[in-house]
C-alpha cells in the first residue's frame, strides 16, 4: 500500500516518557471534592477520565456552539487525564507484545511506542470534533432516562453506533470516531516499520473503536451509580 515520505520512526521518542508524567499531574489536579468518574467541569462541556465527554443525567440536550465544541476538544485531549491513561494503556500492552518488534523491548522502543500511541488518539480526536462540528452532530454520551439493567445497556451500546444530528432529536449514524480511528491509525502507521501496513491497521483500529466505545458508554452508563453506593456505604459505616 501506498506509503507517506515520513520517517519510520516517532519523530521524538523522548517525548513519550514526557507525557505519561504530565498524566500524572492532570491527576494531582483533580478536586478531591467531586465524585471520582466526574471531571472537574461539570454541565454541557462535563468530561470524565474514565467514559469521556457526558450529558449528565436530566440534563436537557442542546445543540453545542463551535466555542463549545473547541472547548470540548480541548479538555478531550489536553487538560482532562483520559486521553493520558489511555496512550499509557495501550503503550504498556505494545510494550508487553513487543509491537512492533522493530522498536524492541527497551526504554527506546517503549517511548517510540508512547509518542505514537498519543499521537494517534490525539488525531484520532481531532478528526472526530472537526467532523461532527462540521455535519453538527452530537459529540458526547447521554445517560438514559430509562431504569431496569437491560434498558439502560442497551441504550449504552448503540448509542456507540448512532448519535443525534444539530436537531438533538433525529439519530444519524455514529460515522465519526470510525472515520477518525481509521484515519489516525493509518497516518502513523506511516513512520512505523515496513510490516505496519496502513489498512490493516485501519481495520485493527475500527475493530477497536467497537468495544472500546461501547465500553466506555456501559461505564459512563452505570459507573457513576455504582460509585454513589459505595460512597454512601461508606458514610453509613459505623466507625471504627
Amino acid at each position: 500500500m501506498f506509503q507517506l515520505p515520513i520517517h519510520k520512526t516517532f519523530p521524538y521518542p523522548w517525548l513519550g516518557m514526557l507525557l505519561l508524567f504530565f498524566a500524572s499531574s492532570c491527576f494531582a489536579q483533580a478536586n478531591a471534592n467531586t465524585d471520582a468518574t466526574e471531571s472537574t467541569t461539570q454541565g454541557e462541556l462535563a468530561v470524565s477520565w474514565i467514559y469521556g465527554a457526558y450529558i449528565p443525567k436530566g440534563l436537557a440536550i442542546k445543540p453545542l456552539t463551535p466555542e463549545q465544541r473547541y472547548k470540548l476538544f480541548v479538555r478531550q485531549s489536553f487538560t482532562t487525564p483520559g486521553i493520558y491513561i489511555k496512550t499509557a494503556f495501550f503503550s504498556l500492552h505494545d510494550q508487553i507484545e513487543n509491537t512492533p518488534p522493530e522498536w524492541g523491548s527497551g526504554f527506546e522502543g517503549f517511548s517510540e511506542r508512547v509518542g505514537t500511541r498519543h499521537t494517534q488518539f490525539l488525531l484520532q480526536n481531532s478528526f472526530t470534533s472537526l467532523g461532527d462540528g462540521l455535519l453538527g452532530w452530537e459529540p458526547r454520551y447521554d445517560r438514559c432516562n430509562c431504569s431496569g439493567v437491560w434498558e439502560r445497556s442497551r441504550h449504552a451500546i448503540v448509542r456507540n453506533f448512532v448519535t443525534y444530528d444539530r436537531t438533538e432529536k433525529h439519530l444519524r449514524p455514529q460515522l465519526m470516531p470510525y472515520v477518525a480511528s481509521c484515519g489516525a491509525a493509518a497516518i502513523t502507521a506511516t513512520w512505523q516499520p515496513a510490516n505496519q501496513d496502513q489498512g490493516q491497521e485501519c481495520y485493527k483500529n475500527v475493530v477497536t473503536q467497537v468495544w472500546i466505545g461501547s465500553l466506555t458508554n456501559l461505564l459512563g452508563e452505570f459507573a457513576p451509580d455504582i460509585l454513589q453506593k459505595l460512597k454512601k456505604r461508606k458514610e453509613d459505616a459505623p466507625p471504627r
